[in-house]
C-alpha cells in the first residue's frame, strides 16, 4: 500500500507561482507513472501533468509552458511548478501515482488563483 500526501496549494494571485509536492510513503519499484489531476466541484477530474518511470512527460494543452512535472526518485517525491497561474487554474490538485498493479491517490491539496 502506497501513500500519497500533497502539500504547497495556496491562495496566489493571477500571474503568481506555486510548487505543489507529492510525498509518497514508500519507494515504488513497479511504477509505471506519476502525475497530478485537478477537479472543481461538480466537474470531472482531468489530467494536468504527467511523467512516467521512464521521465517522459506529458501536459494538459491548458498547462504548456507554464507548469512544469517533475519526481525525485532518491525522495520519493514528486513536484508541480506552477508559473503564470490564472484564475481558471483554481480547482482541488490530486497526485496519482500508478503502478503495474494498483492505482493510488492523494487527498488533494487547493489552489486558489485570484483575479
Amino acid at each position: 500500500q502506497v501513500q500519497l500526501v500533497e502539500s504547497g496549494g495556496g491562495l496566489v494571485q493571477a500571474g503568481g507561482s506555486l510548487r505543489l509536492s507529492c510525498a509518497a510513503s514508500t519507494r515504488v519499484f513497479s511504477l509505471v507513472a506519476m502525475g497530478w489531476y485537478r477537479q472543481n466541484e461538480g466537474k470531472q477530474r482531468d489530467l494536468v501533468a504527467s511523467i512516467t518511470s521512464g521521465g517522459t512527460t506529458n501536459y494538459a494543452d491548458s498547462v504548456k509552458g507554464r507548469f512544469t512535472v517533475s519526481r525525485d526518485n532518491a525522495k520519493n517525491m514528486m513536484y508541480l511548478q506552477m508559473n503564470s497561474l490564472k484564475p481558471e487554474d483554481t480547482a482541488v490538485y490530486y497526485c496519482y501515482l500508478e503502478t503495474r498493479r494498483a492505482d493510488y491517490w492523494g487527498q488533494g491539496t487547493q489552489v486558489t488563483v485570484s483575479s
